[in-house]
Parts: C-alpha cells; sequence; structure tokens
C-alpha cells in the first residue's frame, strides 16, 4: 500500500510527458467544409462558322468572240477547237477574189484621178501666166482654180476610198488578237458567214477563273468572306486559294442567281479550261458573348447563372438574355461582361454567397 502514491506520481508524469510530445507536433488545419471547389470558365466570345459551297466551271478571265469584219464564204478554216495559238495567227480565211476586184476598180479609180488633178494643174499654171500678161480675165483664172482645188479634192477621196477596200481585202483573214486556246468553232469551210457573226472563241492564255452562281441571299456571305478555297473534281485533294473578282449587280431572269467570277490564285498545269470546280465561302464572325450550356440554369423561369467575385470567391446567382445556341455553347445577350468568372458544373449543389475554389490556371 506504501507504493501506491509514487506509482501515482509516476503515471502523472507520463501523461505529462505525452501531452507535450503531442503539442509540439506539427498538424495541418483541414479546409472548412462549406468551401466547395467548382469548374468555372471565363466569359468569352461565340465565334459563328459559316460555310456555304458553290459548284461552277473554269473558264479563263478573257474570253473572245471572233468573226469576220466582212461577209463571205469561207475559204479555209486552219484551226480546231483546242488549238493554241499565237498573236496574229491565221485562223481561217474567206474567197477574197470580190473583194480583190473591188480594190483594183478603186485603185485604178485613184490612178485616173490623179491624173485629171496634174493636168488641172498644169493648166492652172498656163493660165496664170496668161493673166500676168492680161491676155484672159480673172473670172477665166478662178474657173481654172476651181477646176484644180476640185480635182485635187477628188484624188484625196479616191487615196481615202481605195486604202478602206484594201482593208476590207485584209478583212477577209481572221487572225487571233491574242495568244491563247480556241475554246469553240462554228463554222465550217465553204459555209457563208456575215459580217460580224460569231464563228469562234479564244481563251487568253494566263488568269484562270472559276464561274458561279449565287443566290441572293448568300451575297453578303460572297462579298465579306475571309476565305475562298477551290477543289477540282477530278483532284479533290489539291486546293486552290481564290479571290472575288467580279459579282454581278443584276440577277438571271431565268434562275435569279447572280454571276460571281472566283479567281484561282496560282494555278498549276492541272488546271483545265472547262474542268468542274467547287468554291468554298467559308466565314468567320464573332456574334458576341458565350458561355457554356452546362452553367445555365432557372430560377423562375428565368435563366441564371453563377457568377463569382475573383476577391471574395463567393457566388452569386445573376440572371441572363440568352441568343443563339451553337454546340455547347450558349450565346448570351445580356447579363455578362466578357472576363468574369462563371460556375459550368454542379450548379444545381451551390447557394447563393457560397464560397467556392477556382481551379488554378
Amino acid at each position: 500500500m506504501g507504493d501506491n502514491p509514487r506509482m501515482k506520481t509516476v503515471l502523472m508524469l507520463s501523461a505529462l510527458l505525452a501531452l507535450l510530445a503531442a503539442c509540439g507536433r506539427e498538424t495541418t488545419p483541414a479546409p472548412p467544409a462549406d468551401i466547395r471547389p467548382v469548374h468555372a470558365e471565363r466569359v468569352g466570345m461565340l465565334t459563328d462558322h459559316s460555310s456555304t459551297r458553290y459548284s461552277g466551271e473554269v473558264r479563263a478571265r478573257y474570253e473572245t468572240s471572233l468573226a469576220f469584219r466582212v461577209a463571205g464564204r469561207v475559204q479555209t478554216r486552219l484551226v480546231e477547237a483546242g488549238t493554241q495559238v499565237n498573236a496574229g495567227q491565221v485562223l481561217a480565211t474567206l474567197d477574197p477574189q470580190d473583194y480583190a476586184l473591188v480594190a483594183n476598180a478603186a485603185r485604178a479609180q485613184l490612178t485616173a484621178a490623179e491624173a485629171e488633178a496634174r493636168l488641172a494643174q498644169q493648166d492652172l499654171q498656163r493660165f496664170s501666166v496668161l493673166r500676168a500678161q492680161n491676155f484672159i480675165s480673172p473670172a477665166e483664172l478662178d474657173r481654172h482654180s476651181t477646176v484644180a482645188a476640185a480635182a485635187a479634192a477628188k484624188v484625196s477621196q479616191l487615196r481615202a476610198e481605195a486604202q478602206r477596200q484594201g482593208n476590207q481585202q485584209s478583212y477577209t483573214r481572221l487572225t487571233a488578237p491574242h495568244a491563247g486556246v480556241v475554246t469553240a468553232i462554228s463554222f465550217e469551210a465553204g459555209q457563208v458567214v456575215g459580217a460580224g457573226q460569231p464563228v469562234a472563241q479564244l481563251a487568253r492564255s494566263g488568269e484562270r477563273e472559276v464561274h458561279i452562281d449565287v443566290p441572293e441571299n448568300a451575297l453578303s456571305l460572297l462579298r465579306s468572306a475571309q476565305n475562298l478555297t477551290i477543289r477540282l473534281w477530278s483532284a479533290p485533294d489539291v486546293t486552290y486559294a481564290g479571290r472575288l473578282r467580279e459579282l454581278s449587280p443584276m440577277a438571271d431572269a431565268g434562275s435569279r442567281t447572280y454571276s460571281a467570277r472566283v479567281s484561282i490564285i496560282k494555278p498549276d498545269a492541272g488546271v483545265k479550261l472547262g474542268m468542274t470546280a467547287t468554291v468554298e465561302v467559308s466565314s468567320e464572325v464573332a456574334a458576341g458573348l458565350s458561355v457554356a450550356q452546362t452553367a445555365l440554369f432557372k430560377i423562375n423561369g428565368q435563366p441564371q447563372v453563377w457568377v463569382v467575385d475573383p476577391v471574395k470567391k463567393i457566388v452569386a446567382a445573376r440572371s441572363v438574355q440568352l441568343g443563339a445556341l451553337s454546340g455547347d455553347r450558349a450565346g448570351v445577350v445580356s447579363g455578362l461582361k466578357a472576363g468574369e468568372w462563371v460556375v459550368t458544373a454542379g450548379v444545381h449543389k451551390i447557394a447563393p454567397g457560397q464560397q467556392v475554389r477556382l481551379p488554378q490556371p
């Protein structure tokens, strides 16, 4: 029994040492239970992507309809459709016999008029001498002067006519105004053609473009398109950059579409005239603010989002007016500003004024 006080003392000392050791260890405080980690995002801009395709035909930028400048019977045809020609090359000829006869007649008339003009001028010189000697009256000299002037004027007229008839004879040859390829021919040797009647089509070498027809509700999109991509049906894996060169100001009466020309930038040898091509019109327009659709919930039928205070890290419900939907995004017409934080997950488990922890950037 005498040992009981000693035992009590030992037990008290052991308990004291254990308490001191426990106080010396560092402990990490647990986070408060009311701080909830959330998924959140910054409010950004909703980008609207639009893409439309039009089928068209590869053409040359400059296409010329060729015609004889005079009428006649075709004597020779020297080219075929698809023939490469140079500037000034003869493509076809008319029978020049009639035009040669008219040109010869004009030159003969010019020769006769020149002879009459020389005679009139010689007479004028002789009568001028006689008038100086007072052998003839002034009226007689004036008459010979008028005859000489009329003869000279007639020479000028017939010289111009002879030159015109010579040009008419040269017009019996149809030549290429520039280098290119003959894309169409609508006449044969022996056929009688009229002056100005189109008989061939010539596509100039160089620039190539695609002709498409655009409906009226797509004109603004085509004008503002940031990218025009061209693909050939014969090589769909190859793409070419395009540029809108021409847009008709008036719709076609039959199809009610507007004709457009899209230039092919840097075409290669694979781009041939007449090939079928597809023009893809792509545009990207910033339509306004957007949030993830998972951030939305309703209170009394009104769309709401949880907006996070970036300093206090507490949430508050805010009403928003929604716009168009695009995929998993919702456009916001009003109620939010760009850069604000909104909760995007677990919105139905959050209470107003609750403190949250945002994700680390």
